[in-house]
């Protein structure tokens, strides 16, 4: 290579000489050692993580599998195909394995399928649960064994019942309120909201846990009712106002 070009620099003025030295270059750049020419690799869409790459692990109470597995497999279809992974479910144990796909184009796929199932697993019905497929939603779940103050065994009973309420309504009531969705199961409480709805909610839920008394709790909900639309408006504008599709099974 470095001959051919020698020998074609022997016969140029300073100006030639530059424009036959970047002509050569672009050709011989093109070829390997022995003179063949390379094949140029074909341009496509960047690609973040392999098949498999991507995995999360997540354990639901066994009761619950057959929510998450919906009629005739309905509802893990209708989750991989929201977020293109694979869903694997061990019936006897509860365990779910979630997968990325050679399809899978969304980072937080695989998160925002093991939010959905969890949500699922902590009583949510899939419709309800199907709200993280929003953009900017969120889920938070609240252990009350480390909210409640006591080791009283009927504590936890009780605290359930302070925040589920006659027939639901105090529950009903911080849902009106915050804007969030809550579900009662257990030893937990599950909230579903954007940012400022779960944590308005949580901060209710956590008062009635510690004793306050439910008129306490409701003023709050109604100072805070205030600002929360506005607060949540701004939220969802900075996200570009993006929001998922309904569902129904």
């Amino acid at each position: 290579m470095w001959m051919t070009l020698m020998k074609s620099f022997a016969s140029c003025s300073r100006g030639e000489m530059m424009d036959e030295f970047e002509r050569l270059l672009k050709k011989y750049e093109r070829v390997d050692k022995d003179g063949r020419p390379l094949e140029e690799e074909p341009e496509g869409e960047i690609t973040y993580f392999a098949e498999g790459e991507q995995e999360e692990f997540v354990r639901i109470p066994k009761e619950r599998v057959a929510v998450v597995i919906g009629k005739k497999g309905r509802t893990k279809r209708e989750i991989e195909k929201r977020t293109k992974t694979k869903i694997e479910i061990d019936s006897e144990t509860g365990e779910v394995f979630i997968t990325a796909t050679k399809e899978t184009d969304d980072p937080l796929a695989v998160w925002k399928a093991r939010d959905v199932i969890m949500a699922i697993g902590r009583g949510f019905s899939p419709e309800r649960a199907f709200r993280l497929f929003n953009e900017g939603e969120t889920l938070e779940i609240l252990n009350l064994t480390d909210v409640i103050i006591g080791n009283d065994k009927n504590a936890l009973p009780r605290v359930r019942g302070r925040i589920i309420g006659r027939k639901g309504r105090t529950r009903e009531i911080i849902e009106e309120m915050s804007g969030a969705d809550i579900s009662v199961y257990g030893k937990t409480v599950a909230i579903i909201g954007n940012p400022i709805q779960v944590e308005v909610a949580k901060t209710a839920v956590e008062k009635l846990a510690k004793g306050s008394p439910h008129g306490v709790v409701y003023r709050y909900l109604e100072r805070r009712k205030k600002d929360l639309e506005l607060e949540s408006t701004t939220y969802y504008e900075a996200l570009g106002g993006e929001t998922g599709d309904e569902w129904e099974e």
